[in-house]
């Protein structure tokens, strides 16, 4: 019996970790998708008008995947605690709004950026935060069972 537990808990932490890693790969391809393909031509064009190079480095792209995972994370350990509708404005304002009024603080924020990014980043935390909640919930019906 006890061996079984100890077995549904190892099952359980795998899920646990592959929802963040899954959720973690979606925010870093939607992040991409957003800014590399989308709208790179807002940045540049809103960096050339300031006299700044706006750089697309190597190194900008892991600080932006452990950004993601660390959202991904954020949002598992969030729906512990708060309803799924909690978790994306909870997730997307300490993850977005913050970072979009850093920047603009900055001055480096493009604001006709966010007529976009708003609906798209909630987008983008909503189904991370429904990858999670699957992997959470095929869990507990594995626990349950």
């Amino acid at each position: 019996m006890k061996q079984a537990s100890l077995a549904l808990k190892g099952g359980t932490m795998k899920k646990s970790i592959l929802s963040i890693i899954i959720a973690g790969i979606w925010i870093t391809v939607s992040e991409f998708v957003r800014n590399e393909l989308l709208f790179k031509g807002y940045w540049l064009d809103h960096y050339r008008a300031m006299g700044l190079e706006f750089k697309t480095l190597p190194l900008n792209g892991v600080f932006w995947m452990i950004w993601s995972f660390a959202l991904a994370y954020l949002i598992f350990r969030l729906q512990k605690k708060f309803s799924a509708v909690e978790t994306i404005l909870l997730a997307w304002l300490a993850a977005f709004v913050m970072m979009w009024l850093t920047i603009y603080n900055l001055q480096v924020l493009p604001l006709t950026l966010l007529i976009f990014a708003v609906p798209l980043s909630l987008f983008e935390v909503a189904v991370a935060t429904f990858i999670i909640s699957k992997f959470r919930n095929a869990s507990s019906e594995l626990s349950n069972a």
